[in-house]
């Protein structure tokens, strides 16, 4: 399922307060109401402004929320931490909460997400709560949950359990062949919540437990952009001790270097004066120091290819680096060098 951004959503900031969430949330309700809209993507901003107001203006649900961590963004895939998929609702909405209609059309109702996460809080109390604002009628299928039997709760995907996360490498990590170490948050079910509610000190009142995770993981030598990479076993853990794998989706990150499969290219330095005459220039490489000759009249943007100087490839060989040439001024010119710099410019005028 989708994660979705409730902030981003109603456009405020984490630490909005009450008030700007209740003002955001009216001046969008306004915008999209199906009375006053009539475009199509006023059906799916008119679900979400509601949902993420439902979540954001309670309390006790935007504590939960928020304890799922800054670091998502919205449409990432996420997985509910084990335990929570059970508490998706029953009867006719087919999982979700609260339901809506736009020209008479039923449009269904709160996102998987969002029953994923607070579908036990919607509840006893809560869901009384709810009844009486204009929300009920709905099978929260808390018995029906209650009657899945123990073997048929064993036999659950394991797929429910794996953890997809981006890993930011740079060109170094992926060329030294050597195990990095990759930190992640596996966010698990508290255990040690009351029945009947109330504060519990090990989750805060979240329903959440994050627990920090330090693994070894060694790179493919050929790893590309984008690719993903399972590490199995590493994922989250169910009662029953099944356990899911770790997906890993490589985001190349690099100051020195931009990549372009399995080549290379980096910036070059060159004054003007070496740029008009040529040089030398020693560049350092992931293969080791090297000199390289920039030819007399070189331009800024110009590229030198240096074969196999790049990221190891499939099967053998390497990619290759191209030595991006960059003029840059000296920043300490002296009166004697302003002045010859002059004479060219009115030899060029």
């Amino acid at each position: 399922m989708e994660y979705k951004d409730y902030y981003e959503i109603l456009g405020v900031k984490r630490d909005a307060a009450d008030s700007e969430i209740k003002s955001a949330y009216r001046k969008l309700a306004r915008k999209y109401h199906p009375d006053v809209n009539k475009t199509k993507e006023a059906e799916g901003k008119f679900k979400d402004i509601n949902e993420a107001y439902e979540v954001l203006s309670d309390k006790a649900k935007r504590q939960r929320y928020d304890s799922l961590g800054a670091n998502w963004q919205g449409g990432q895939s996420y997985t509910p931490p084990p335990g929570f998929e059970q508490f998706g609702f029953g009867g006719g909405q087919g999982g979700n909460y609260q339901s809506f209609s736009f020209n008479g059309e039923d449009l269904g109702g709160f996102s998987d997400f969002f029953s994923s996460l607070f579908g036990d809080m919607m509840m006893g109390g809560n869901a009384s709560r709810r009844n009486a604002g204009g929300f009920g009628g709905f099978d929260f299928g808390g018995a029906q949950q209650a009657r899945q039997s123990r073997t048929a709760r064993k036999t659950q995907k394991t797929e429910d359990l794996d953890i997809t996360k981006n890993l930011n490498v740079t060109v170094e990590d992926i060329f030294a062949k050597k195990p990095i170490n990759v930190r992640y948050t596996d966010m698990k079910r508290c255990t040690q919540c009351q029945p009947g509610g109330g504060y519990c000190s090990a989750c805060g009142g979240t329903g959440i437990i994050n627990e920090q995770k330090s693994i070894k993981v060694k790179l493919p030598p050929e790893i590309k952009q984008g690719q993903k990479i399972r590490v199995k076993g590493e994922g989250k853990a169910d009662e029953y001790g099944n356990k899911g794998d770790l997906y890993l989706i490589i985001n190349i990150t690099d100051g020195e270097y931009s990549v372009d499969g399995y080549d290379l290219t980096k910036d070059v330095e060159i004054t003007p004066s070496e740029a008009v005459l040529g040089t030398k220039k020693e560049i350092k490489t992931l293969h080791g120091d090297i000199n390289i000759k920039i030819p007399p009249k070189t331009s800024s943007g110009q590229m030198l290819r240096l074969k196999e100087l790049g990221l190891p490839k499939k099967g053998g060989g390497y990619g290759n680096l191209n030595a991006k040439i960059k003029i840059v001024i000296p920043k300490n010119l002296n009166d004697k060098q302003i002045e010859l710099y002059k004479q060219i410019q009115a030899l060029e005028s």
